[in-house]
């Protein structure tokens, strides 16, 4: 990785006949369209349409009289109609970069495409490209001569006059989303929670970025008791042990006019605990932790941008629910941070648990804050995978953040870059399923069925949040209203054998920090 966590530099490049390119790299939504580039490159599609019917179809390696020898055609498919969105040219670039390396490229040159209903185009081209040529970190690790693709990427554009500042920008968020991937896509033992603390030491190392580690288990008893009953089981071995890793962004300048506080999912490896996943279903549990991944790759986007009038805390709750004589189990009454006696029924319900006392904890510094908004972000329900398929995450507002629009923000944010979000509604049901049903309790955590056998079974977890933390008390009504979002990953963050995606870093970012770029 280079200085900024690239697969690879970044090179821009303004002459199409330059000696330091063995293939061009072309992102067409037709052929006629290639009538708009430069006139170096008409010939060659000229002459292949005339032969390949498919070119508007299927990628394709054109011979060519530039340097570079060949040209490798990459369709986004039609883009006029309804449904049509920018993620066609992040994945026309990823197919075209492929390609290139297929055919044997070894330094390409991506032209980026510019489009009147896409203004982003440029930038979902050029992040395509880099996730495309990313390699994930245990192969690094393991074997360094596979760890670069390739050395250098040249990006050329016939808007060069904004091209330094799309490369820019790419870079930043593309070296977001490869810590996000880094720590979300590597194996349970490769990132348990004490590897994923050194990893996240040696990112924000001589960065703005503050850390802080909570892993005292006094500390944690007494402050993050939710926490450590999932922990219970796999603290009994030290390289599984828990931690609450904290990551605060202030501005070395000027005053803060917003404070976003991010909690994020980590749990290293779900086995389920006592209510252990059966029938296979336990396989690729070690993408449960892609919330905490985006929150640090969220923060990594804050150390390159450096955004002034916003200051944002992360949390990253880590944690593996292990299964083992001291496992926590279903009918235990576990009091919380806010003295809520909670009582457990599932689990398999632990992503709930971990951040809840965290959100509590936040939800104190919120109340302090200049403008504050707090957000949970994680892989929590199958019900999240069922309810939009693969590919989305789910949005969804308390009273206040509702009543600012903010889900409908950050869902254009999101289609802007290519990262996709759905709404749904936190409703009076959500909250009433989780309040405490027996002599004694306050909380009810879970029942013990699937998400996706539950009804409002991506929304309930929400309602769980918000009343263990005590933002229930702090709705639109109250003297002291708090935003706070809720995001589901379960269907966005990337299963394996795929790569993990790092989302929702692009909508984050393309909302909290429109102002930076």
């Amino acid at each position: 990785m280079s200085g900024k966590r690239l697969p690879c530099a970044l090179k821009i490049e303004k002459d199409l006949k330059s000696s330091a390119y063995d293939g061009i790299v072309v992102i067409v939504s037709s052929i006629l369209e290639t009538y708009n580039y430069d006139e170096l490159l008409k010939k060659p599609f000229n002459s292949s349409a005339k032969i390949d019917e498919a070119l508007d179809t299927e990628v394709a390696v054109l011979p060519c009289d530039l340097p570079a020898g060949r040209i490798i055609s990459s369709p986004t498919g039609p883009l006029n109609n309804d449904y049509a969105d920018v993620r066609s040219f992040s994945e026309a670039a990823k197919k075209g970069i492929a390609r290139a390396l297929k055919s044997g490229v070894k330094a390409p040159l991506l032209i980026l495409p510019s489009h009147s209903t896409f203004r982003q185009s440029e930038l979902v081209t050029l992040l395509g490209a880099l996730e495309a040529l990313y390699v994930n970190l245990q192969l690094r690790e393991d074997l360094p001569d596979k760890a670069q693709k390739i050395k250098m990427l040249g990006v050329y554009s016939a808007n060069s006059d904004n091209l330094p500042a799309i490369v820019e920008l790419a870079t930043a968020l593309e070296s977001g989303r490869s810590v996000a991937r880094d720590i979300g896509g590597s194996d349970p033992e490769r990132m348990a929670p004490p590897n994923v603390e050194k990893y996240i030491r040696n990112v924000f190392q001589n960065t703005d970025i503050k850390m802080e580690v909570i892993s005292d288990p006094a500390v944690l008893s007494q402050e993050y008791p939710l926490f450590v009953a999932v922990d219970r089981a796999a603290s009994r071995i030290d390289r599984h042990r828990g931690r609450i890793v904290y990551l605060t962004y202030e501005p070395t300048s000027g005053q803060v006019d917003k404070t976003f506080f991010l909690v994020g999912k980590g749990v290293t490896y779900d086995t389920g605990g006592a209510d252990i996943k059966a029938g296979g279903n336990m396989a690729g549990m070690s993408r449960d932790k892609c919330g905490a991944a985006a929150v640090a790759g969220f923060m990594q986007v804050l150390s390159v941008l450096r955004p002034r009038g916003i200051k944002v805390v992360g949390a990253m709750p880590l944690v593996r629910n292990s299964v083992g004589m001291d496992s926590y189990v279903a009918d235990e009454v576990v009091v919380s941070r806010k003295k809520l006696r909670v009582r457990i029924c599932n689990t398999d319900a632990e992503g709930r648990m971990i951040m809840g006392d965290v959100l509590c904890k936040m939800r104190e510094l919120a109340e302090k804050a200049v403008n504050p908004h707090l957000v949970t972000i994680a892989t929590l329900t199958g019900h999240a995978v069922l309810t939009v398929g693969t590919g989305y995450s789910i949005v969804m507002d308390n009273g206040p953040a509702k009543k600012s629009s903010h889900a409908q923000e950050l869902q254009a944010a999101g289609e802007e870059l290519g990262d996709m979000l759905e709404i749904s509604s936190i409703r009076k049901e959500d909250i009433a399923f989780h309040r405490g049903k027996g002599m004694g309790d306050d909380v009810f955590q879970a029942n013990n069925m699937p998400s996706a056998r539950t009804p409002r079974g991506h929304q309930g977890p929400a309602g769980f949040l918000m009343l263990v933390s005590g933002l229930d008390k702090h709705g639109s009504e109250s003297k002291t209203p708090l935003k706070y979002s809720h995001i589901d990953i379960a269907a966005s963050a990337g299963d394996l054998p795929n790569d993990a995606t790092g989302a929702p870093i692009l909508a984050l970012a393309g909302l909290y920090l429109k102002d930076s770029y």
